[in-house]
């Protein structure tokens, strides 16, 4: 079995051409966190280690937040699902600094919450996922407060990206600018067929600023990502579909969440399969995406080699043998 810091120096002797070698490591970084001696006791430690820090550099901004209504709700649900629910009725769920200052606690807490074994994204408003950008607090916004904010969010949603476990965006309604963005940094889009989205920031003489331009081009293509941000196009959920945009467009129903209904059936087939396997495959496919078949090959092999030692294996291959459905633990 490969030592972690071995096998990465050997990555990229293999990879001369990788322009960014910090952000390959750090995207290795899983598997070093799975399978150490400790690691049954990482996410208790971890979440107890950052919930003191949160509490102590935070607790002015805490306080003055914790009298407006939370523009964020964290509900777990059975299984290990959670569901992050974006609840900013008045602004549509545009990306409002109370709205980013709640996404950063929650994605701070949920990367080391053993438990959580999928994350649903989803609106609690109806007709809306998010709207994008909050135009109007953007409005009041000094010039040299813009491109620091555009920064924050872009490194959030990043961070939304390489959460350990899967995440699923649920579009029931509009998801524009950057309300499209954070869908593109989640590992699946479910959107009902009605929903709209699109990157349409040129009609506002910008451009996407927080991943949409190689998010999106990395899905679906380079030059159809040329088009649709060049003309600022919404896409329905089945024209999003067709595009790959989407991995399911529903058609909507009376309640208006069949793409969250939809995304809830999605989260519990992957819960039922082993949780460490699911991230290591989460970060085998991530950090192979763009390096040569060579390293993404070594990748695989580190990843695999972390699941070997684990409970979950053996407790998949006891249940095969005695034909009962497995109980994974996530050790």
């Amino acid at each position: 079995m490969f030592n972690f810091l071995q096998g990465s120096n050997y990555l990229l002797k293999l990879t001369k051409n990788i322009q960014n070698k910090s952000r390959f490591l750090s995207s290795l970084a899983p598997i070093l966190l799975v399978n150490q001696k400790n690691t049954t006791n990482l996410s208790r430690k971890d979440s107890k280690i950052f919930a003191v820090k949160l509490s102590t550099t935070t607790t002015s901004q805490s306080n003055s937040l914790a009298k407006e209504q939370s523009e964020l709700i964290v509900q777990h649900l059975n299984e290990g699902i959670v569901e992050l629910q974006l609840n900013r009725s008045l602004g549509k769920n545009s990306l409002s600094k109370k709205l980013l200052f709640e996404f950063e606690i929650f994605l701070n807490s949920i990367r080391y919450d053993k438990r959580a074994r999928c994350v649903i994204i989803r609106s609690l408003v109806p007709g809306v996922f998010c709207a994008g950008a909050d135009l109007k607090e953007r409005a009041k916004m000094q010039v040299e407060e813009v491109g620091p904010f555009v920064s924050r969010t872009r490194k959030l949603f990043d961070d939304l990206s390489r959460l350990p476990m899967p995440v699923i965006a649920a579009i029931d309604g509009v998801a524009l600018g950057g309300g499209l963005e954070m869908a593109l940094a989640c590992d699946f889009r479910v959107a009902s067929s009605s929903a709209k989205m699109g990157l349409v920031e040129t009609k506002l003489a910008i451009i996407p600023g927080a991943g949409g331009t190689q998010r999106m081009s990395r899905l679906i293509g380079v030059s159809k990502a040329k088009e649709l941000i060049y003309t600022a196009r919404v896409l329905d959920g089945d024209e999003a579909l067709k595009l790959g945009l989407v991995n399911y467009s529903e058609k909507q129903n009376d309640e208006g969440n069949a793409a969250y209904t939809r995304a809830l059936n999605l989260a519990h087939e992957i819960v039922k399969n082993g949780p460490i396997a699911v991230q290591m495959a989460k970060c085998s496919i991530d950090s192979g995406m763009d390096v040569d078949l060579l390293t993404g090959l070594k990748i695989e092999e580190l990843c695999y080699a972390k699941l070997i030692p684990t409970k979950d294996r053996i407790e998949g291959l006891n249940a095969f043998k005695e034909k009962r459905p497995p109980k994974y633990l996530g050790e």
